[in-house]
């Protein structure tokens, strides 16, 4: 594989000069976080999945500190949020995927901010899915070197249109870049040059896989010892899980090259539980399992059920002498990767910061006196205002509350599949008490809006994906399938004017790197062969002949060139908070909003 050839160059390289390794005197241990997107607890072989290969995974899980009760939130964003942040994700702002429900509040403190401040390297490499525009963006969150790819995966709206993980165009430092190869490969690669750049100081590294995540393009090498086996739900997921298994020994045999390995201390896990590893009978996501794996756990991913939220998580750092297979049952979140980090590097933070989670250094050396009540809360919104008990799942040991009315426990009941609510009213009551706590504390934090800032040096101009409308859809167009296919929804985008002036507002419904005009159609994207990348689906021309804009009570519209990329207003804007909202009036008189718009201070 191109990429691959890249690494293991590098590698022979870096071979040649093995007598050079680091003499770093800085004794702060280095970080790589690897989050693997929709991989599952069920989809690693050394947890009992005996349909998968994963030797470098179950070589890191042997050698590992492995917490086998570790939770997460059900879907990718809120995940992402609460493990970068230290807060649960509703705090963070961040209980959806789309509808400006994904955009990390500019208030939250991340990890790359922190780390950063203790003087280390940070990169990102990947997914980010947590805002696209400043104030939002990992640039603006604490990260030096920045390789990611637009909204929450590749084809969606924000990504380079035409994206389909072999050869594409991603942001880096943010600017779009073409790179060669296979995208999981990129990231690797890229991330061991980052780490070989800055070798001589502390480095975080974080490595946040949009792989194994839809559209499961992967090389058929990697599918093909997975076709044709009955138990197998998904070939193309596992095939895709190969990879990122084979990138990670090439990453590891890159920190022992050049001494690195010892001192470093390397963290696997998941955003959320299987996409694909497991089908499910009944409801799409919480039902039980009917083909494939997934360690004894109903639901998948985005289910209120164990599938849905309990994922692996290893923790590897020889010199911090976690390096022996070692289980630890309690309770744990991903917000309790920062404290524990913070704990472990000896980071040095604002005495004001207040996290939700808890350090994990005490189970790490056999104290569990903090743990053993401990109440974890995990739900799954996607609403534009959260509301109590919404797909939620409150845990305490064995006990599962799910959505305030059914309760289970594991010990005896494993699969969730009798509520036992009727016989302990009295731990209904207790749970519903803790809860509603909870739910007084953390509330408060809905009235913080995410606004994207227009107008400001950071980001001039300022593009904006229908991607992160507020609407009353379940979800706005998020997927380029659905920019093609001329989805009629609309919604309004909330910003923050920087500065008093005059500003451009252009509208397209196509992005700006296609040039398309405004009624064209999109060609089709072929199909890779050699690969599970399929033909791109035919798009629809849309027949615009109106357009208006709706800010700070302007009301302006315009009639439409069709062959035009863009239709353009001027208008003079008051520094504050507003909304924008568009609409393309078609030749049947139905409307639809922008699916892409540019904010440009003159």
């Amino acid at each position: 594989m191109k990429v691959n050839v890249c690494v293991i160059f590098s590698l022979i390289v870096l071979g040649a000069c093995k007598e050079e390794k680091t003499t770093r005197n800085d004794s702060k241990p280095n970080v790589i976080l690897i989050l693997v997107d929709d991989q599952g607890y069920g989809d690693i072989a050394a947890l009992g999945n005996p349909n998968i290969k994963t030797p470098n995974i179950d070589a890191l899980h042997a050698k590992s500190v492995r917490f086998t009760d570790y939770h997460v939130s059900p879907t990718c964003a809120p995940t992402r949020a609460a493990l970068l942040t230290g807060h649960h994700s509703n705090r963070t702002g961040v209980w959806h995927t789309v509808n400006g429900r994904s955009l990390l509040l500019e208030r939250e403190t991340t990890m790359a901010d922190i780390f950063k401040e203790n003087g280390y390297a940070t990169g990102i490499f990947g997914k980010w899915h947590l805002g696209d525009n400043y104030p939002f963006r990992p640039q603006d969150k604490g990260f030096d070197e920045v390789l990611v790819h637009g909204g929450g995966g590749i084809e969606q709206t924000m990504d380079f249109f035409d994206n389909d993980y072999f050869d594409d165009t991603y942001l880096h430092n943010g600017k779009l870049e073409k790179f060669k190869g296979y995208c999981t490969d990129i990231w690797f690669s890229e991330a061991i040059k980052f780490i070989e750049g800055n070798k001589e100081k502390p480095f975080f590294c974080y490595l946040s896989t949009n792989t194994a995540h839809s559209p499961y393009f992967v090389e058929d090498k990697y599918t093909d010892p997975y076709r044709n086996n009955e138990k197998i739900h998904h070939p193309a997921f596992y095939g895709m899980i190969a990879n990122i298994d084979e990138n990670l020994g090439q990453l590891e045999a890159y920190l022992n090259e050049v001494g690195l390995m010892d001192n470093t201390i390397l963290i696997f896990t998941t955003d959320n539980g299987t996409a694909q590893g497991a089908k499910v009978e009944g409801h799409r996501l919480d039902g039980f399992v009917s083909k494939g794996f997934n360690a004894g756990m109903r639901g998948i991913k985005a289910s209120k059920y164990e599938g849905g939220h309990r994922v692996p998580l290893f923790m590897h750092w020889k010199n911090g002498n976690i390096s022996t297979g070692k289980d630890i049952d309690e309770l744990t979140a991903h917000y309790d990767i920062l404290p524990t980090l913070v704990d472990l590097c000896n980071l040095n933070i604002d005495p004001q910061t207040k996290f939700d989670g808890k350090s994990l250094v005490p189970l790490i050396n056999g104290d569990n006196q903090d743990f053993k009540d401990r109440i974890v809360i995990t739900n799954s919104q996607r609403t534009e205002i959260p509301e109590p008990w919404r797909r939620t799942s409150l845990m305490q040991g064995n006990w599962r509350l799910i959505d305030g009315v059914e309760l289970y426990n594991l010990k005896t009941d494993p699969e969730q599949r009798t509520n036992i609510a009727d016989a302990h009213p009295e731990k209904i009551r207790e749970f519903k008490d803790a809860y509603n706590q909870w739910w007084e504390e953390i509330s408060p934090s809905y009235k913080d809006q995410p606004y994207i800032i227009i107008g400001h040096e950071a980001e001039n101009p300022t593009k904006l994906y229908c991607h992160d409308w507020h609407t009353d859809a379940e979800a706005s167009p998020w997927h380029q399938r659905h920019i093609r296919q001329g989805y009629k929804d609309n919604g309004y985008w909330m910003l923050k004017v920087a500065e008093n002036g005059t500003y451009s507002i252009k509208l397209r419904r196509w992005p700006e790197e296609t040039h398309l005009a405004l009624n064209a159609k999109a060609p089709i994207r072929p199909a890779i062969p050699g690969t599970s990348v399929s033909e791109s689906k035919k798009s629809k021309a849309l027949h615009i002949q109106q357009a208006r804009i709706e800010i700070q009570n302007i009301m302006l519209s315009k009639t439409v060139d069709p062959n035009a990329e863009f239709v353009e207003f001027t208008v003079k804007l008051k520094a504050g908070n507003t909304n924008l909202q568009t609409w393309f009036v078609l030749e049947d008189k139905t409307e639809l909003g922008a699916y892409f718009a540019e904010i440009k201070k003159l």
